[in-house]
């Protein structure tokens, strides 16, 4: 595969290799809304006695996924606002682990692959399954061109596919026979970083026994790993159908639903940035509230805390109270008030940047003590190219940029803005502190949404025609 663009920003703050188990909390804080769902339709009662695993509530606009209890505990649903708290928690029951010398392959369960996919939606494996080109819930009934499964979490700071596989390797294999087991003749691309170590050279002697899997080495480049981006260097168009794509964390996710029988309830989230005192993964259960782990992890007075990576995430709002179903880091950041005047050409060694005015160019890399204080300050495009340059989408934002500032929402379309992968590498490098992020995701939903009203409007013309013929 050829990529384009892509450059890898190095911060102080990284997770260790380490998974620690936080403790059981009293209350869990289940939000009902997440990137993708919004478990709109409620299916407890206010007071009412579940147990784990239980399906609290579904997305009816989602093929009704299920928002299932990570713990046996009591409902409430008017102590939080958009949450369902669950209080007196239950620990989960200790199951014995089975010996993976006695199962070396997947168990051959009885049913079609159609009620395998029925089991993954009803005990929540489901929901780790993206699309790659639109990254929407795939439709569990629906037939895949091409299966990505990814190993590689290459955005500062999310969990990494290393630290889930290690000791979990068995059960990852299990999870891809399963996988393939879901498909017919549908090949499935397997990404793993382009290195050279014992545990890579494990994994890739492990992958070699399967014909089915197709090995895709990536260089350790973000945004390299991104769905969308790999599907289009496979050349698997979106016109051909789905593409599904699937991480570490989902493949463990299917094998313990299909294997084991049983629910996923808990995750494995990272939690990074220089405000942490101790980066880590931690397993958790959705809900688990966020103040007991930033009171663990958190030195910072004045922290600015992140639902997410350092580029693509978003900031937990006074609202948040509990861990989504869809979490996979936390960043935390020292929040300064104060801005650099022209900080963006100050030299300096101990600070990175993609321009070559720093004097940490000429030395090696370093991981810098990143803030949410800006390296310079807004003010109109200067057209350095910078964001063309790390564009792995090969646009030229820049230009999109000056078509959107201008309302040409068409030129920005002719432009190709829906080639956008949402990196944020634009914004990071851009020295005018522009957010072209936020703004082509504007602009695309902009687009999405005419191309909707126009089909919706061609199909009523087309019925008053047959309703006058």
């Amino acid at each position: 595969m050829r990529f384009k663009g892509g450059y890898n920003v190095l911060f102080q703050g990284k997770p260790d290799g380490a998974v620690q188990t936080m403790p059981e909390p009293e209350k869990l804080y289940l939000p009902l809304r997440s990137e993708r769902f919004h478990f709109s339709s409620l299916s407890v009662e206010e007071g009412q006695q579940v147990q784990a695993g239980d399906v609290l509530a579904t997305d009816p606009d989602n093929f009704d996924i299920p928002l299932l209890a990570p713990r046996a505990g009591r409902v409430r649903l008017e102590q939080a606002e958009n949450h369902i708290v669950l209080e007196s928690i239950e620990g989960l029951p200790e199951h014995a682990e089975l010996d993976g010398r006695e199962i070396l392959h997947a168990e051959q369960k009885a049913g079609t692959a159609a009620a395998k996919r029925e089991a993954l939606v009803r005990l929540g494996a489901w929901q780790f399954l993206y699309d790659a080109h639109t990254q929407a819930l795939p439709d569990p009934t629906g037939t895949p061109q091409a299966v990505i499964v990814s190993t590689v979490s290459l955005e500062p700071f999310l969990v990494r596919g290393d630290v889930l596989l290690h000791r979990r390797l068995l059960n990852f294999t299990r999870g891809l026979e399963h996988l393939q087991s879901l498909l017919e003749y549908q090949p499935i691309y397997f990404a793993i970083p382009d290195i050279r170590s014992e545990f890579a050279d494990l994994v890739r002697n492990h992958i070699r026994g399967y014909a089915w899997v197709k090995l895709l080495e990536i260089p350790l480049v973000y945004p390299y790993d991104d769905f969308a981006i790999l599907a289009r260097g496979l050349e698997l168009s979106s016109g051909n159908g789905p593409v599904w794509a699937v991480r570490t964390e989902g493949v463990l996710a299917i094998d313990q639903a299909l294997t084991l029988d049983r629910p996923c309830l808990t995750r494995t989230i990272a939690i990074g940035g220089t405000g942490v005192v101790s980066p880590s993964h931690i397993e958790v259960a959705p809900g688990y509230p966020l103040k007991a782990i930033t009171d663990k992890y958190v030195f910072e007075p004045n922290p600015r805390i992140i639902d997410g990576g350092i580029l693509t995430g978003k900031v937990f709002g006074d609202e948040a109270l509990g861990i989504g179903t869809e979490c996979r880091g936390i960043t935390v950041l020292p929040e300064l008030k104060e801005r650099e005047f022209l900080g963006f050409a100050r030299p300096g060694s101990d600070r990175g940047s993609f321009s070559a005015c720093f004097l940490s160019s000429l030395t090696h890399r370093i991981r810098e003590r990143l803030t949410t204080a800006m390296r310079g300050e807004l003010r109109p495009c200067v057209s350095c190219n910078f964001c063309e340059e790390v564009c792995p989408a090969g646009i030229s934002p820049h230009l999109i940029h000056k078509y959107l500032y201008r309302d040409l929402i068409e030129e920005a379309a002719q432009a190709r803005v829906d080639l956008c992968v949402e990196c944020g590498l634009c914004s990071y490098v851009c020295p005018s502190k522009i957010d072209l992020r936020a703004q082509f995701t504007e602009a695309r939903e902009l687009i999405e949404q005419d191309k909707r009203e126009a089909r919706e409007a061609k199909a009523r013309e087309e019925a008053v025609e047959e309703t006058s013929a």
